[in-house]
């Protein structure tokens, strides 16, 4: 039987703590791991591995917080925990989202975003062969604050808070991630017989393996890698968790047939995608919704958002492809250039020291070094129209609305303000005119300006 298919699952995602540590005005839970909120990671994560309903639990800001679980996943529900009163209570603070409906429960946190969809799918798997709680640990060299895991074989005993550990449980290397799984039949009556008698008078969620055991349940536990419990409480966490993300997106990407000479430099946002046989030269930033199709190349420095690199298209280095931005295939947009909401058709150059905005560039066009898009008046933004195989000299203008025909030419200089018919040559700028001797004049006016200044300065 497959857990993932054959039990329905609900996931609840606790995220109520205020995070005083991260120092911030922003609801932990939504600080951003590669532009993504913590808590979307989780949802995202909870739903690959199987969940049909995902319930958040909020309580600081919780308004706020349940926006940007509503904004991330509409089917999702939100219930508040009023008083802090542990993570026992936060889970019942769900209560009416655990129906019969299900036959999993999923626990998860809002600020452990590294949780793989594979580890909870292992831990369904166990609830299907008869387990009635799975809770997930890891090993650490310092265990120090961590919740002790109590073992004999595979069953799980008891978990001991580090507060209310003793001197010998302290030892214990096995701790508890906080990621429980139950089989939802026994889980509310397991939640509502624990108690509150420990130091911090709060209803531990880690007392339900001891309840449960208590009560002739079976209670396993399941150990995972360190890196996927890590939790985030400051801005030191946060940069943590954001390098292993950053590490693996990497990884996966380059195992999928993508080449990065230095990966460590080469940042990505959650929602990056790189097709096969891409090549990704040293130090780029991709923001949000970049797509790169197979073979393309992204040199050296370059920025990305919003942009569609086609195939085979090169980009950089030192170049920023700003959101709206399409390269077509073999297109390329060199240093120093900078697109916006761009159509750059197939094959077309745009190779140095330019600027693009709201603007098509039609097949094979081959722009000079300076030229700029006028598209902005002060009030409104407005298209400029570039012909399939024009040829646009150095340094010119084209002050939009305008319209450059196929195959038609601006001469270096030009400041191009009405339509150029195909196959034209555009000239726009002043006669030149050579003053014989001029130079020499202003030459020795100049040099004699700058004696008598330095007279002064020494007298």
């Amino acid at each position: 039987m497959n857990s993932k298919t054959d039990r329905k699952c609900l996931t609840i995602i606790l995220a109520a703590g205020e995070g005083k540590r991260m120092a911030s005005d922003l609801p932990k839970v939504l600080h951003p791991v590669a532009g993504l909120a913590m808590v979307g990671h989780v949802m995202e994560t909870a739903k690959s591995a199987g969940a049909e309903a995902i319930a958040v639990v909020v309580g600081n800001q919780a308004e706020r917080v349940s926006k940007a679980v509503e904004d991330y996943d509409p089917s999702s529900t939100s219930h508040i925990q009023h008083e802090r009163l542990g993570t026992g209570h936060a889970v019942l603070a769900a209560q009416d989202a655990i129906t019969d409906e299900f036959d999993d429960v999923v626990v998860l946190n809002g600020d452990v975003p590294l949780i793989r969809a594979s580890t909870i799918e292992s831990a369904r798997a166990e609830l299907n062969e008869g387990a009635d709680i799975v809770v997930l640990g890891f090993r650490t060299a310092d265990p120090t604050g961590y919740g002790r895991m109590i073992t004999e074989g595979k069953n799980l005993l008891a978990i001991r808070e580090h507060k209310d550990a003793t001197d010998e449980e302290r030892k214990i290397t096995f701790c508890n991630s906080g990621i429980m799984a139950f089989r939802r039949e026994i889980m509310v009556d397991v939640l509502k017989a624990i108690g509150n008698d420990n130091t911090q008078g709060e209803y531990y969620l880690t007392d339900a393996a001891e309840v449960a055991r208590q009560k002739g349940l079976e209670v396993i536990a399941s150990e995972v890698p360190e890196d996927e419990t890590l939790g985030v409480n400051d801005r030191v966490q946060l940069a943590e968790v954001e390098h292993i993300w950053q590490q693996r997106r990497r990884h996966d990407l380059m195992l999928s047939g993508v080449s990065m000479t230095a990966p460590h430099t080469v940042i990505f946002h959650h929602d990056t995608v790189v097709e096969r046989d891409a090549v990704l030269e040293p130090n780029l930033v991709f923001g949000p919704d970049v797509r790169i199709a197979k073979g393309a190349t992204i040199r050296s420095f370059s920025h990305l958002e919003g942009a569609q690199v086609g195939e085979g298209a090169i980009v950089g280095p030192f170049a920023r492809l700003r959101p709206g931005t399409v390269m077509g295939p073999k297109a390329r947009a060199g240093n120093f250039v900078e697109i916006k909401a761009g159509l750059v058709a197939a094959g077309a150059k745009i190779n140095h020291l330019s600027y693009i905005g709201d603007a098509e560039v039609g097949a094979e066009a081959n722009i000079g070094a300076g030229t700029i898009t006028c598209n902005y008046d002060g009030f409104g933004k407005h298209k400029t129209k570039i012909g399939d195989g024009a040829f646009i000299g150095t340094n010119t203008s084209l002050v939009a609305p305008v319209s450059i025909g196929t195959n038609a030419n601006t001469a270096a200089g030009s400041v191009i303000y009405e339509d150029v018919p195909s196959d034209a040559l555009a000239i726009e700028r002043g006669k030149q005119a050579n003053l014989e001797g001029k130079a020499k004049v202003l030459r020795e006016r100049n040099q004699a300006r700058k004696l008598a200044t330095r007279s002064t300065k020494d007298a």
